[in-house]
């Protein structure tokens, strides 16, 4: 099904991106990463996924605020491999405050790497895709792309904008065989969340268990959280032939958030 075939993950050296590109690994798609970290534990993780998993694992540095790094990225990809088969665009970062005090630089830096980027990527790797006729490109969004909560403007506009940007591709690429989806978690357990979730847990002087609790009680039905690995799980559907006319979908795994 995917076999052979290229995936570039950014924002994959950890949380839902590392679990996404793990996942297509699994089933035999090489992978390209992207991110921010150590330099040694990020090729670890490179070196890990490749020998687990018996393919290619590469990763590139580009930095996803900067246009000319994300379309050299893919310049090197093609290079190397002909086309970016699978494009999953996982890159965020997040920033809260009130709107009358959220800082400007926060602001444009949420939306150049939560939304722009996205837009950079496929720009650049749509292409190679038309020309091989095939072609997936995954956005993850968020429920925050669905509904809105105080206090997040910029990542909210960003994933409410990303679920538009996936809907305009899957139109102007409705009779090819490329397709365009986005996936909207709810609260996933990353180390970003558990940051949230330690500092409630100090502030209100609860164990982690009830912390993390309180923070799902709030939001998610199931009291659960979702995983990198069923998002990953997702995505490879989203690969298969049988996902071929899914196109231009929000797909929330959020454990009922949204149906409320």
């Amino acid at each position: 099904m995917i076999k052979g075939k290229l995936a570039l993950v950014t924002g994959s050296t950890s949380g839902i991106g590392l679990g996404i590109a793990r996942t297509l690994a699994a089933q035999g798609a090489n992978v390209l990463l992207n991110g921010f970290g150590d330099a040694g534990e990020i090729e670890q993780i490179r070196a890990g996924i490749a020998a687990e998993f018996g393919v290619v694992a590469e990763y590139d540095a580009a930095d996803m605020t900067r246009p000319a790094e994300i379309e050299a990225m893919i310049a090197r990809a093609e290079e190397r491999h002909g086309a970016i088969d699978i494009l999953v665009n996982n890159a965020g970062i997040q920033h809260v405050a009130p709107i009358d005090a959220f800082p400007t630089e926060r602001w444009d830096a949420v939306i150049a790497i939560n939304l722009s980027s996205s837009f950079h990527t496929i720009r650049c790797a749509l292409p190679a895709m038309k020309k091989r006729n095939w072609g997936r490109i995954v956005n993850i969004s968020s429920v925050h792309g669905l509904v809105a909560s105080t206090e997040k403007v910029a990542y909210i506009a960003a994933k409410h904008g990303l679920i538009g940007l996936t809907k305009v591709v899957a139109l102007e690429t409705a009779r090819t065989g490329i397709t365009c989806n986005a996936i909207c978690p709810g609260w996933v357990l990353t180390p970003l969340v558990q940051k949230q979730i330690d500092a409630r847990a100090q502030k209100g002087g609860i164990s982690d268990r009830e912390a993390k609790d309180a923070l799902l009680a709030e939001k998610q039905p199931s009291l659960d959280f979702a995983t990198p690995e069923q998002i990953g799980a997702l995505t490879v559907f989203l690969c298969s032939p049988g996902a071929d006319q899914i196109r231009g979908t929000s797909l929330p795994i959020d454990g009922g958030w949204t149906a409320q």
